[in-house]
């Protein structure tokens, strides 16, 4: 694995921008994990004996890059687990999708059920049995040709939940072969990036902005001057 790219770290916080095809947890491929990369770095950088302290605070599927926060303590993983669940993160995502949105923006609402066979989600209009509801807002950025860039926010974290919901109104992103996109990529990544997570430091309560770029690839670059220009609106 080529050399971490690390966002931010201090005693109890280490985050780091993840590369599409890397695991947040291990999974039944048994590949080495994201953590345990940062785990490898931990120990090096600071010279640990021992096991080295790591808490998952969140995971991005496999094929997602960007924004990825670790803990370095127990208190710490609790308190963000804590953050996620009351809903205090503040998520931005970017993605790439082939078809323009209809509404160049809006609310989705959806309810998801997962096969947890096919390790799918399924996207409703209303509740039924085994449903979880999934919010989220996006907008369309930029368009450049048939690559169209949205920035999107979720305000649930439902597993595949951005990929879904964007599929169920005709914007499958790029890449996404899973949610029925035929233009896929070779090494199976996707168009979807963490782009931005504000939160309160878990100790110091301070409110962090962690920002992480996007992929370097032909396709992303297309939209370097939005990267470099675009300021993002938190009201």
């Amino acid at each position: 694995m080529a050399t971490l790219r690390v966002l931010y770290e201090d005693n109890h916080l280490i985050i780091v921008n993840k590369r599409s095809g890397d695991i947040t947890q291990a999974d039944a491929t048994k590949d080495r994990t994201l953590g345990d990369y940062v785990k490898d770095y931990i120990k090096n950088k600071y010279n640990k004996p021992g096991a080295v302290f790591l808490g998952v605070v969140h995971r991005l599927d496999r094929p997602v890059s960007g924004v990825n926060i670790f803990a370095r303590t127990s208190k710490a993983l609790e308190r963000m687990n804590k953050a996620f669940h009351d809903r205090e993160v503040e998520k931005v995502y970017w993605a790439i999708t082939n078809q323009r949105p209809q509404e160049l923006e809006g609310t989705l609402v959806h309810h998801l059920r997962k096969d947890e066979n096919k390790n799918f989600v399924h996207a409703h209009e209303k509740p039924s049995a085994n449903t979880k509801e999934a919010i989220l807002e996006y907008r369309l950025i930029a368009s450049i040709g048939s690559q169209h860039l949205l920035e999107v926010r979720p305000k649930t974290g439902r597993q595949h939940q951005i990929r879904v919901q964007l599929a169920k109104i005709g914007c499958v992103i790029k890449g996404d072969k899973k949610y029925g996109q035929t233009d896929f990529t070779e090494d199976a990544s996707i168009y979807l990036h963490c782009r931005q997570m504000s939160f309160n430091h878990p100790v110091t309560k301070k409110r962090l902005t962690i920002t992480a770029l996007t992929p370097d690839d032909s396709v992303w670059n297309l939209f370097n001057h939005i990267q470099k220009n675009h300021s993002f609106d938190n009201d």
